[in-house]
């Protein structure tokens, strides 16, 4: 994507020459495109627009969507990877069980994916304007993988959602308040990612791929507990394909970028204000405007200490200034010097590491879990294989004859730490309930099943006069 990022700025321009009430869901969907897209050309900067929509904006303002950049709020300080460092604020909200429905921060989220699928939606009302047959199936694709990825994430964090399917006109409130349930969600999530995997190539790591939109159905049939086989026949497909592979050293997945493991990720560009990211020096004490977030749990440093083998130097590291709190390695925007990690920008705030959401680790992973098939072990020899090529890596060499539900929840937990991958997987395992239970008890704090979705943001029921509705419990 940082090959484009001059191209794409145009069609952001033009989408936010519409004033701040393009953040709105009804607002932006009405947001008129009609005249700009004649061409491959034009179609292509909706395309990086989408992407630049998940990217999100590097700013300090509440009014901005920030895309990505807050998703580790809401995952993994929500579990129990990660805190943060004071216990403060309104992101304390989410280590404590406690995320009330006026938080920004789920705000923000819940605005920025809808902003990403109106992009999406736009591209595809637009695609008459390919030149050819082969050029418009690849920008649909796209942009069903997009919308695709956008929706799983919204369906798995607030449950019933409103689904908007097209670019809808202001006065259709039924479309864009109306919650609808997730099944129905989950069929055009499907329907997208299987055009995507069927029409798209692997050309790109910054961009989607058939690769990408195959992994990420193998991970929807996964959450849905359903299509087992179909699940290892799509993780087998990316597998024997050969064109993807694991770094030989862990440091190097995320200091080496767009390298063999990355298979789609979101690209940012160094000392760029409009393309860089703030997150990872957010995660750093008085580096970001925080006074550290996503730090350690001593239950994650324990888990990595005793499973982590060789990861666990590049996965956490000391906090220099407070000895006893521990913070997170992967994307460290200003360098470690003992850990051989050069800085990634000249500021820290405008940090150029890109932010993966599929790599090859998961994708062998999953493998394991789809041949499980929900059982509570498995001893297949496909299963035993991409296990064990994730642990020696990790220098776990010791061969593994059985692998427990227990165990690959665990292997997952330290292989793909601070990720975002946490929470969901406590979901799909069906072990939130529990495993967070135990830790909000041995933490003070309490979770219950109200927990297990966030609440819809109270801003948005209001934009809807009431016409959209709370989860319960908030």
């Amino acid at each position: 994507m940082k090959n484009y990022i001059y191209i794409y700025l145009s069609i952001c321009m033009l989408l936010m020459a519409c004033g701040d009430d393009y953040l709105e869901p009804i607002p932006t969907a009405a947001v008129t495109s009609a005249g700009y897209f004649n061409n491959d050309k034009e179609l292509e900067t909706g395309v990086l627009a989408m992407y630049d929509g998940i990217q999100g904006i590097n700013s300090t303002s509440t009014n901005d969507n920030h895309g990505i950049q807050t998703e580790f709020y809401i995952t993994e300080m929500r579990s129990d990877n990660t805190r943060t460092k004071s216990s403060e604020g309104e992101p304390a909200q989410f280590e404590q069980f406690n995320i009330e429905s006026t938080n920004g921060i789920v705000l923000d989220y819940y605005r920025s994916f809808y902003n990403v699928i109106y992009r999406a939606n736009t591209v595809l009302e637009n695609l008459d304007a390919a030149e050819s047959e082969e050029s418009a199936n690849r920008f649909e694709g796209e942009a069903r993988f997009v919308r695709a990825y956008s929706y799983f994430n919204l369906v798995r964090l607030f449950g019933d959602v409103p689904l908007v399917d097209r670019v809808i006109g202001p006065l259709e409130t039924d479309i864009a308040f109306t919650r609808v349930a997730t099944n129905e969600v989950y069929e055009l999530i499907i329907s997208d990612l299987q055009f995507a995997a069927n029409n798209l190539d692997n050309t790109y790591k910054n961009r989607a791929s058939q690769a990408a939109a195959q992994a990420l159905l193998a991970k929807v049939y996964l959450t849905l507990g359903t299509n087992y086989v179909e699940a290892q026949q799509l993780c087998e497909a990316i597998i024997n394909s050969s064109q993807y592979s694991l770094e030989p050293n862990f440091k190097d997945i995320y200091y080496n970028e767009s390298n063999s493991e990355v298979i789609f990720a979101i690209g940012y560009v160094p000392d760029n204000t409009n393309d860089s990211q703030n997150f990872s020096s957010e995660w750093l004490n008085a580096v970001g405007r925080t006074s550290g977030v996503n730090y350690l749990t001593y239950d994650m440093k324990d888990a990595l200490d005793n499973m982590g083998g060789e990861r666990t130097i590049y996965s956490y590291r000391q906090d220099q200034r407070q000895p006893t709190q521990y913070q997170v390695v992967k994307y460290l925007p200003n360098g470690d010097e003992s850990l051989g990690i050069e800085p990634t920008s000249s500021d820290p705030t405008l940090a150029g590491n890109d932010w993966i959401i599929i790599r090859y680790a998961d994708v062998l992973l999953m493998h394991v879990e789809a041949i499980m098939a929900g059982n509570s072990d498995t001893n297949s020899s496909a299963g035993l294989n991409s296990f064990q090529l994730i642990r020696n890596r990790a220098g776990l060499t010791d061969p593994v004859g059985l692998i427990t539900k227990e165990d690959l929840l665990n292997e997952r937990r330290v292989e793909l730490a601070f990720e975002n991958h946490r929470w969901f997987d406590l979901i799909r395992f069906n072990a939130a309930q529990q495993v967070l239970s135990d830790f909000a008890d041995a933490n003070g704090y309490t979770f219950n099943s109200t927990d297990l979705l966030l609440p819809i943001p109270q801003a948005e029921i209001g934009l809807s006069n009431g016409q959209l509705e709370q989860n319960p419990g908030y």
